[in-house]
């Protein structure tokens, strides 16, 4: 098996300016096309159903403007993206570098791991946001020539979205080879449409003082001050993938993309959406399409849903990304993960995340019916997330040894802020923000019920597990005979004695010559290197126990494993093709009167212990070559 590149290895092999360019479509994409929503949003609620002042428009964008140089370039750019783990970047990561999924219950390292699963879990509410609002956004350009086409917007939606889940199986290598360019491009067109928008009225530029923002929500009545910070906040969802998906492009690249092209764009566009609105109030609709003339109506909508349907992409990979390190690191139950290239890392599709993620997508895109709905329903998930990880970027940087007072009053800034906006979010709670709170926290809950309910059966395996030393003395004087041949039987653990060869001992009386017991650890790393990966420690003649370590962004495949021990010299004398693997599979039985989790949690985990993906598959062991063995365990 070869090496996993690393992180800074896939960052040394890419230029900086192709990796800047990439940049821009995988993790721009979806900041990137909130001007077709945000500002409308924003001053719509500043408008409050009449007419909107010139002063009032110049606060909502000076009010973005400023959002975006906060909470995405200073916090974000410039502080959050130190806090890697070897390269990689998002709530994961964060969680590994405070060693919380091992932490003994009732510990303070126990309550962040809650704290952070919510963070995770609210990925998944965005991930199904993200595609409805964006695409929708950009078909409603339709409308601004032809109003006529307004019953045709919905279900043209539906068809790019269940198009988009489709193809999802086929990989996304081709697509993303184009995401960069595109995107390069869209962001060109939207710093001109911008300048078209400035030139026609210069003094928005006065926006660029922050006075302006102040002296708006000061003055402001405080329920109209809350909406459209809520409203503003939309211009900077999506700032948090440039620390998810730092291990992809690495710190410089994702910087150079914002601060050289992004940033800028977003900002010129923006102001010239300003700029629209105050020489004509009536554009208050579409004002990003009002910035075109008419001859490029419908090739600026073609345009926009080719970003939307990529910004989509971005957050649809981000979501697979998230759940097979959320199984690997024993958040979730093991799923069908299937790679979709093999010359690239991350490269992957998960069908049952992908088909419940179509169906959240699709059921917000019907049930909402607009963009102006749901960004009722957008927003709220995605501040909540950056509170999460603004305070757990402070826990690791005093980790780290940075001086507390300096931490707490940086981070408490920005954390304020996060505060602030998620307050002004939560007033949308009821106009829609509900859906992807539920989304996450249902997430949550099963990520929660499924962690509790692995340590309920690996507590219930250990009081049925042998020792070793029973194990040495079986193998000497209690095994009538010695079957020809090795037998591998995977272990949860890596000491005592897997419960399947307890069962084949038991009933058969006899062991093989070789015997393996392998177990697959998980560690708080991305990526383990080949040298690292497998570690063998002889227990006897004959039974060797061999552990495999795998990083949280690897796939643990147990066969390239063991071909790789073989080839390093490790393990000696073992044909991998004529092995027997033997595997443990347990039947849940919840039980009342054993301490553990209420019976209808524990109901849950047993439901989905049963409906998880097969061990054997799941680690990719040759299907012809594995026996299984059956055990019935009481939580």
């Amino acid at each position: 098996m070869t090496a996993a590149p690393t992180a800074g290895s896939i960052q040394s092999n890419v230029l900086p300016v192709g990796a800047t360019i990439g940049a821009l479509g995988v993790v721009y994409g979806d900041i990137g096309t909130s001007p077709l929503y945000a500002l409308k949003e924003a001053a719509r609620a500043a408008a409050n159903g009449g007419a909107i002042s010139s002063a009032s428009i110049l606060g909502v964008v000076s009010l973005i403007l400023w959002a975006l140089i906060l909470i995405v370039s200073i916090k974000y750019a410039l502080l959050i993206l130190r806090a890697d783990n070897r390269g990689e970047g998002g709530i994961v990561a964060l969680l590994a570098l405070l060693h919380a999924r091992n932490a003994a219950p009732g510990t303070w390292r126990a309550q962040l791991l809650v704290v952070g699963l919510v963070g995770a879990a609210l990925l998944y509410g965005d991930g199904a946001i993200t595609p409805a609002i964006s695409v929708l956004s950009a078909i409603e350009g339709l409308k601004v020539d032809a109003p006529s086409l307004s019953p045709v917007v919905v279900p043209v939606t539906i068809v790019i979205l269940v198009g988009l889940f489709a193809l999802q199986k086929r990989g996304t290598s081709f697509l993303g080879q184009i995401f960069g360019p595109v995107m390069f491009f869209w962001f060109a067109v939207l710093a001109a449409l911008g300048i078209h928008g400035i030139i026609k009225a210069p003094f928005v530029l006065a926006a660029l003082s922050p006075h302006h923002a102040f002296g708006f929500l000061l003055h402001e009545d405080i329920r109209i001050s809350f909406a459209v910070l809520g409203a503003a906040f939309l211009a900077v969802t999506g700032g948090e993938a440039m620390y998810a998906d730092m291990g992809h492009f690495g710190r410089v690249p994702i910087r150079l993309a914002w601060f050289g092209i992004a940033l800028p764009a977003l900002v010129l566009n923006y102001f010239g959406q300003a700029g629209m609105l105050i020489t004509d109030p009536t554009a208050l609709d579409h004002p990003f399409y009002q910035l075109a003339p008419d001859w490029a109506q419908y090739p600026l909508v073609a345009l926009s849903a080719l970003a939307t349907v990529i910004a989509s992409q971005a957050i649809i990979s981000g979501v697979y990304s998230l759940t097979q390190q959320s199984i690997q690191l024993g958040f979730l139950p093991r799923m069908q993960i299937n790679h979709t290239t093999s010359h690239a890392i991350g490269q992957i599709y998960v069908p049952l995340v992908n088909w419940l993620l179509a169906a959240a997508t699709l059921g917000a895109v019907i049930g909402f019916g607009s963009s102006d709905a749901l960004a009722g329903a957008y927003g709220i998930a995605v501040s909540l997330l950056m509170v999460i990880t603004t305070l757990l970027a402070a826990l690791v940087a005093i980790q780290w040894g940075y001086s507390p007072v300096i931490v707490i009053a940086v981070n408490g800034f920005f954390f304020i802020i996060d505060c602030i906006f998620f307050a002004a979010n939560s007033t949308k709670l009821f106009e829609g923000g509900w859906f992807p709170l539920v989304l996450a926290f249902a997430v949550a809950f099963l990520m929660l019920t499924w962690r509790s309910g692995v340590r309920l059966v690996e507590r219930a395996r250990g009081k049925l597990r042998q020792p070793e030393e029973e194990l040495i003395e079986t193998a000497i004087a209690k095994c009538h005979a010695r079957l020809s041949g090795t037998a591998i039987f995977l272990a949860s653990t890596p000491n005592g004695v897997p419960l399947a060869l307890t069962q084949f001992v038991k009933h058969n009386h006899c062991l093989h010559q070789r015997v393996l017991l392998v177990t697959v650890l998980i560690e708080e790393l991305p990526r383990v290197a080949d040298e690292n990966r497998a570690e063998v420690i002889e227990i006897t003649e004959g039974i060797t126990r061999v552990i495999l370590h795998f990083g949280f962004m690897q796939y643990p495949t147990i066969y390239e494993g063991l071909k790789l021990a073989c080839q390093q010299g490790k393990l000696q004398g073992i044909d991998l093709s004529n092995v027997t693997y033997y595997v443990g599979r347990e039947t849940i039985i919840p039980r009342q009167d054993v301490p553990g989790m209420w019976v209808w949690r524990e109901s849950i985990f047993a439901f989905l212990q049963r409906n998880a993906e097969r061990t054997a598959a799941f680690f990719d062991v040759p299907t012809g070559q594995v026996v299984e063995f059956g055990t019935e365990i009481e939580i």
